[in-house]
Parts: structure tokens; C-alpha cells; sequence
């Protein structure tokens, strides 16, 4: 009988033992790749028995309390199998929102920037942001601006496998010097919000909610104005949770699908999902503006690193100052105290203004550029167009509105065309100011040539050529742009008597007042008077001018004015009985929270010429609103009809069906 060399059976042994190991690794692969082939295959036949918008913009909670989930056929309940579960709290950007009150007041607290922190509580896990550490080591850094805007922050927390919610709360801490010398100082809480996110579905209730009057991912508070975001890590790296992609969107768990379009619309089913919209049904981004503010959802889209919110009305500004070619002399800027005044105003109003005077990450010729000088510019002689030409993008037109800042002179007047998207108007500096010119000035204007005094007319200077943006015009109030006073000193009484009740900064008698810096709110009544924010309309700006204002235009004669025709829709037909009803059942809802609106229902007619349309097209208008742009309509949302004749519509806001009798 012959032996059996050991060394030869040990090798045996190893052999075996190597063969059984990858086999079992294999094995576990491919059950690996057959669960994720399993999930993918299950997720491409999933089609929920509810309108998929309906779905989109809820937690967890609601689907279930509201009996939705029981509508969703669950292909997977799990959370976050591919990834370590944690929720990323993103700080995008503080603005301070005293400063105009303390421009407005006299004295120079005005000049002094706040100091400020945050702390965030992530399910009782503190984070305070002006204790920077490293290695052992603290070092206090505070917030010293009015707006930290591009002084980003983020803030991760860990958390339970499996765990449902987490609740997160941020508070703003202000710095405040105290005692007659100032020298001591206290931290005192100003605003706070607390919400509560849902791991499956990526939504957040609490202080802001997806649908709020004033944003999503923005909460205005009494001190502070906060934009932030939350999500958590995701395998795919597009921000999508899992569970959505696997029960509600159909979309595969394991692809990134933020620069996908699957429905061939032009925005990407990241934007779609996060703003309520269906990732796989043809929408019209290129027309639909929901919030009326003339940038249509791929304008949003494209917008959406500068904070655009297709359902908030946002208005956008590039920035850009002539050179002062005089010796000694400083160029013509825009002031900090200005530009944050403007912004102000306009979030007490529920607008959202943003102006770029030197942005980081803009394309080439963004703003904050200097220009070559001239004298004086005006609307007539169309000067403007060889700045709008040469350095304004064309990627932004139409979508910011080009303010150019220099000598003498101002005026809203299209560059090119017949859209109303360029603003030129005069800056100086305080020392750059003569003795005689300053007389000139207060004279003539009522312009205070001090440091404080030239901000607020800065400010006013702008805000009334936007007001001009918003439609407000000598067409539809006499008091606006009306330079019968004689002198700012010595004004006419009967014009002090009549349009001097309109307090508002497109009335020129009032224009720099030290204590204004606003549109009227209407409080002196008609007929002198009107609310200026009540008829100030963003809706029309970007689009070509309902009127065409030839050189030499004279508001109080109106003679070089000629009206410009609605056109319609195509493939579409007005329908009464479908308008009739859908204001029965919006009833005396408005996406705007400044005027009521009126609504027409468009019905489309030729299905097969236009295969990708959706059936119903709903257009909004402001009621009542006295101004330039008051004839146009934009295209709020789009619908089809679902098996039983109703109407499905492509967002949930207000409501997500309409049930026709």
C-alpha cells in the first residue's frame, strides 16, 4: 500500500479549503447582485394607485396618517441600507435684517456691523458654531457681517439605524455691546426654529414646511432671515433617500439621478422630486411660474445655487459701476447699507431679492465689474446697450436684471428689445460731493450729502426704478413720476395738498426722505394715494413690454405709447366650465400673498398633434392690480384628466385633484 506524502496532503488541504471560501464569496456576491437586480426590477413595475405628486412632498407620517401609504405598493420599508445613516444640517446663508431700521434713524449706529453665532441641537447633540476645535485647541470665531451670504456652513449628526425622524433646532445668538462705554458686552437668543425630518422620504415638518407661505429651506424670523438645507448621505449622491427612490419615484437607488431627465423636460429629476414635481411626466418648465415672478421653472432651476424658489417670487440683480476717471475721485459704487436696505424691504413683502456685486462661482462678466466712464446716460439716446451687449452675459438675460451704477441721470428702460430688464441710475460718494453740488442736490432733490443721507438715496434711487420693474407707472397713477412740484424745498401747495399724501418713493416730492425708503403702503387713501405693494406685480418684466415706449415718451400726454396684443396659447382653448370650477374649489386662495388672483382653465384640443401636452393648462393673473404689467398671465400649473373625467394636477399646491361633478 503507498503512503501519502504530508506535504502533498497539506497542499491538498489548502486547496479545498481555498475553493470553498470562493465559492461562498461568490455566492454572497451574487446574492448580493440579485437582491439589487430584484429591488430595480420590482421598482420598474411599481406604479402607485395615487397621483404620484400627491406623495411627493409628504413625511412618512402624513402618507400614513392621510391613508396614502396604504396606497404604495412597499417594495422596500428599509431606510438606508447602502449607507451609514446620518442627517447633514447645511447653514447656506444669515442675513441681519436690522440694519435699515438703524439707517433710518439718526446717528451713525448704522456703521456698526453685528456680531453673531449659532447653535444647533440635532436630537440633543449641541453644536455651537463660535467654538472652532482643533486638536485641543478653541478658538472663538463669530459672524461679524450683516449677511453671510457665501459663508457657508454644515453640521453632521449620526444617528440610529433604522431610526424614523430626528428633530433638529438652530438658534441665532447675537453679540450685544452693553454699559455707557459699550466696553462689556452680553449674548443674547434672537430667533430659533426647530423641525422634524423624516429619513424616508427626505421631508421636513415644523417652523418651515414644504408649501409655507414663505419658503422651503428659509425661515424668516424677527431679527434673522436663515436659509439652510437638510439631508441625509446617500449612496447615489443624489440626495434622494432611498426609500423614495424605491417606493415613490421608481428610480434606481444605485444611480445618480440629479442630472437625469428621464421625462426629457429640461430640468432633472432632483429638482423635480424636491419641489413636488413627477420625475417621469412631461412638464413645460420652460412656461410654467408658479410664484408669478417671471422666471419660469428652468430659470429656477438654473438659479437654484443663488436660492431660487420656484413657488416664492425672487427678483436678480448683476451689479456693475462706471470708473471715475476725475483725479482724486472714487468710482461709483453700491453700497452695502443700500443693498441691504433694498433687500429688506423686499423680504417684509415676501420677495425675495438678490444682487450680485462681485459674487464668487458667477460666469465671466458676472457682476461687481467696472466700466468704462461716460458722463451721462440716458433712456432716449440708448447708451445702455453698449454695456448690456458687452458685459451682461448672455446667460443671464432674462433671467437677472442688469443695473449699471454711474454719474448722472437714471431710468428703467429696456436695453435691447422691448423687455424691461435694464436700470441704470446715478452714485457719488460723500467727499466726492462739492460744496455747491450738495446745495444743488438738497435743493432740487432733497438728497442730505452726508455719508448716511447719500445710502438712503441710493437705496430710494433704486427702489423706485424696481418699482418701475413691478409695473408701477404715471399710466395708472398720477403721483408716480410727477415733476410738477417746482423745487423739492419750495414745492406748489396744490401739489402738496394733492400728491404730496402719496408717501412713497416713486413719488419724487418725497423720494430721499431720511425716514422712508419705501413704496407706500397706502395709508393716506385714494385718491392721492395707492398701496404700492398691493399693485406690484413682478409677472410681466422678462417678458416683451404690453406697451412700447418710443424716444421723447412723455407720461403725462401718453401719446408715444401703443398697446401690444394678448397672443394665445397653441394647441389650446379657454374653457368657462373648467375655469367655473376650479374657483369654486381654489375659492379665495392666492399664490401670492400680496393681491387676490383671478383664474382662466385652457383645454387642450389636439391630443394627437401635441402627444407630450398635458391636458389642462391652469393661468393666473393679479385681480385689481393697477400697473403695467396687470394684462399679462402666467402659466401656474398644467393637469391631466384621470379615468373618471377629473383632473390631475402636476404639483399639489394648492390641491392635488380636482373632482368636476
Amino acid at each position: 500500500m503507498r503512503k501519502i506524502n504530508i506535504k502533498n496532503k497539506k497542499n491538498i488541504y489548502i486547496l479545498i479549503t481555498i475553493g470553498v471560501i470562493i465559492i461562498l464569496l461568490s455566492s454572497a456576491a451574487l446574492y448580493n447582485l440579485l437582491t439589487v437586480d430584484e429591488v430595480k426590477k420590482e421598482v420598474e413595475i411599481l406604479e402607485p394607485t395615487v397621483p404620484i405628486m400627491q406623495l411627493l412632498t409628504k413625511t412618512y407620517a402624513q402618507l400614513k396618517e392621510e391613508g396614502l401609504l396604504e396606497k404604495i405598493d412597499i417594495v422596500d420599508d428599509r431606510i438606508s441600507p447602502y449607507e451609514n445613516q446620518a442627517l447633514i444640517f447645511e447653514i447656506l446663508r444669515i442675513r441681519h435684517r436690522g440694519l435699515l431700521e438703524k439707517l433710518l434713524r439718526p446717528g451713525i449706529s448704522w456703521r456698526i456691523k453685528p456680531e453673531f453665532y449659532f447653535i444647533t441641537e440635532m436630537d440633543g447633540a449641541e453644536y455651537v458654531s463660535k467654538d472652532v476645535s482643533q486638536r485641543s485647541q478653541t478658538t472663538e470665531v463669530l459672524f461679524n457681517t450683516w449677511d453671510s451670504i457665501f459663508q457657508e456652513n454644515k453640521i453632521v449628526r449620526n444617528v440610529e439605524e433604522g431610526q424614523e425622524t430626528s428633530q433638529v433646532t438652530l438658534s441665532i445668538i447675537e453679540r450685544e455691546k452693553i454699559g455707557l462705554l459699550k466696553l462689556r458686552t452680553r449674548d443674547v437668543a434672537k430667533d430659533s426654529f426647530t423641525l422634524n425630518y423624516c429619513f424616508r422620504t427626505g421631508r421636513w415638518t415644523g417652523d418651515d414646511y414644504f408649501g409655507d407661505t414663505d419658503g422651503y429651506g428659509y425661515y424668516l424670523g424677527d431679527t434673522f432671515e436663515i436659509w439652510f438645507n437638510l439631508y441625509q448621505p446617500d449612496h447615489d449622491n443624489d440626495y434622494i433617500p432611498y426609500w423614495t427612490e424605491v417606493n415613490i419615484l421608481g428610480t434606481d437607488p444605485t444611480k445618480d439621478d440629479s442630472i437625469l431627465d428621464p421625462d426629457n423636460d429640461g430640468i432633472p429629476t432632483y429638482w423635480e422630486w424636491r419641489w413636488g414635481y413627477d420625475s417621469h411626466a412631461w412638464d413645460d418648465h420652460a412656461n410654467l411660474d408658479p410664484d408669478i415672478d417671471s422666471l419660469s421653472n428652468i430659470q429656477e432651476y438654473q438659479l437654484e445655487k443663488w436660492f431660487a424658489d420656484p413657488f416664492i417670487e425672487n427678483i436678480y440683480f448683476e451689479v456693475d459701476y462706471m470708473e471715475n476717471p476725475k483725479l482724486l475721485k472714487k468710482d461709483f459704487i453700491f453700497y452695502e447699507e443700500s443693498k441691504q436696505g433694498l433687500i429688506e424691504r423686499f423680504a417684509q413683502n415676501n420677495i425675495k431679492a438678490f444682487f450680485d456685486d462681485g459674487w464668487p462661482n458667477t460666469p465671466p462678466k458676472g457682476g461687481g465689474q467696472k466700466m468704462p466712464y461716460v458722463e451721462r446716460i440716458s433712456q432716449d439716446s440708448g447708451m445702455i446697450l453698449q454695456y448690456y451687449n458687452n458685459y451682461f452675459p448672455d446667460e443671464r438675460k432674462g433671467t437677472f436684471i442688469y443695473l449699471l451704477l454711474g454719474d448722472l441721470g437714471g431710468f428703467q428702460h429696456p436695453a435691447k428689445g422691448n423687455i424691461y430688464d435694464a436700470i441704470y441710475i446715478w452714485t457719488v460718494q460723500s467727499e466726492s460731493f462739492s460744496p455747491i453740488k450738495k446745495l444743488q442736490f438738497f435743493l432740487r432733490l432733497g438728497v442730505i450729502p452726508t455719508p448716511r443721507g447719500l445710502r438712503i438715496a441710493q437705496g430710494a434711487a433704486l427702489l423706485h426704478e424696481i418699482g418701475h420693474v413691478g409695473g408701477l407707472t404715471y399710466d395708472y397713477h398720477e403721483g408716480i413720476d410727477n415733476g410738477t412740484y417746482n423745487i423739492w424745498l419750495l414745492p406748489k401747495k396744490e401739489y402738496k395738498q394733492t400728491w404730496g399724501n402719496y408717501m412713497s418713493v416713486m413719488n419724487y416730492l418725497v423720494m430721499y426722505r431720511l425716514n422712508l425708503f419705501d413704496y407706500s403702503h397706502g395709508q393716506n387713501g385714494p385718491p392721492y394715494d395707492q398701496n404700492d405693494w398691493a399693485n406690484f406685480h413682478l409677472g410681466g418684466w422678462s417678458r416683451p413690454s404690453p406697451m412700447v415706449e418710443e424716444a421723447n415718451y412723455n407720461a403725462r400726454d401718453a401719446s408715444g405709447l401703443a398697446e401690444i396684443e394678448r397672443p394665445p396659447i397653441t394647441g389650446y382653448v379657454y374653457d368657462q366650465n373648467l375655469t367655473k370650477a376650479f374657483e369654486r374649489a381654489v375659492g379665495d386662495w392666492s399664490p401670492n400673498t400680496r393681491w387676490n388672483v383671478e383664474w382662466e382653465v385652457h383645454r387642450l384640443v389636439d391630443k394627437e398633434q401635441y402627444p407630450h401636452y398635458r391636458d389642462i393648462k391652469v393661468l393666473v393673473s393679479p385681480r385689481d392690480v393697477k400697473g403695467k404689467y396687470h394684462t399679462l398671465w402666467s402659466l401656474y400649473i398644467e393637469g391631466d384628466f384621470d379615468a373618471e373625467g377629473n383632473i390631475v394636477f402636476a404639483h399639489g399646491i394648492p390641491f392635488g385633484t380636482l373632482t368636476l361633478d
